[in-house]
């Protein structure tokens, strides 16, 4: 049986590893705040006193961590102690450029990286219905697949290092767009006197129907942002990417560039670690200003 370590027990770490241990995966777990690994361990997980403890314990090496500085900082405990035939897959949400560096290392002691970022959010990690996509070297992949499959309902292999997570860019300028679109449309129905939480449901099936839609559409109608499935800075932050590789690749990409502006205009206001339903306030915000009367500048006498 595969022996795989985790790194980065977060809001789709935590479920991921649920589902290993439920398909009794013999797994070992480490997080920067090790509280956070206690629930896995009274599953059956081991914990791991540190990045190198796991390296050594464990055939492949599972990380979901926050963003290329998070991975980077992990590679730099982690590369110095790799051995030759381990696997690193990156769950993780990062730079191609820096996934293809990261790879190089790996496979200068003989060990693998597969960037292997995912989509469907935390519902899609709790089920195991997440879409992934891979890139790095063909053979691994293929031998790693039914492990992974435990995680998700599709592995697609889109190339060499760095594919998939060009793969997941492109990914989240759609979604990304998409859910900012949707918080336009519940502020101007709710204006318009429509019930928006309706809205999902009647859109159901139709083509403007989508799992943002139905993930956070009845929620910005209702402005229940209580849970916390995914974070407003985690969009901003690949929006932010998307605008860097559309500039390298001279490629213009418009709505994204204008989305991350929206973003970045959200977070900066408190949204940042918020759910990204909280995004209907945003235009809530502007409704409220353009009904306020403009007040008459007081001319000093």
């Amino acid at each position: 049986m595969t022996r795989v370590g985790f790194i980065g027990i977060g809001l789709m770490g935590l479920p991921m590893c649920k589902r290993l241990l439920a398909a009794n995966v013999p797994l070992t777990v480490w997080n920067r705040t090790s509280k956070k690994c206690q629930h896995l361990v009274d599953l059956g997980a081991q914990g791991a006193q540190s990045i190198t403890h796991l390296v050594e314990s464990v055939d492949v090496i599972m990380l979901c961590v926050s963003n290329t500085q998070a991975v980077q900082s992990v590679a730099d405990n982690l590369l110095p102690h790799l051995k030759s035939g381990q696997v690193i897959v990156d769950f993780s949400s990062i730079s191609p450029d820096a996934t293809q560096d990261l790879s190089r290392s790996a496979q200068s002691v003989g060990a693998q990286w597969i960037d292997c970022p995912v989509s469907g959010g935390v519902a899609g990690a709790q089920a195991g219905t997440l879409a992934m996509m891979a890139g790095g070297d063909a053979d691994t992949i293929a031998s790693i697949e039914p492990l992974l499959l435990n995680l998700g309902q599709r592995l697609t292999h889109m190339g060499e290092s760095g594919a998939g997570q060009t793969t997941k860019i492109c990914n989240q300028m759609i979604v990304s767009c998409n859910v900012l679109v949707i918080a336009e449309v519940m502020a101007m129905a709710k204006r318009a006197g429509v019930d928006a939480s309706q809205i999902p449901a009647a859109l159901t099936g139709g083509f403007a129907d989508s799992t943002p839609l139905q993930l956070t559409g009845a929620r910005m109608a209702t402005q229940d942002f209580d849970e916390i499935k995914w974070h407003v800075k985690t969009l901003l932050k690949d929006l932010d990417m998307a605008g860097d590789l559309s500039k390298d690749l001279g490629s213009a990409t418009p709505m994204a560039g204008l989305g991350a502006q929206l973003m970045r205009q959200h977070a900066s206001r408190g949204f940042a670690d918020q759910d990204p339903a909280t995004l209907v306030a945003l235009y809530e915000d502007l409704i409220k200003d353009e009904q306020t009367p403009p007040q008459k500048e007081q001319v000093p006498t």
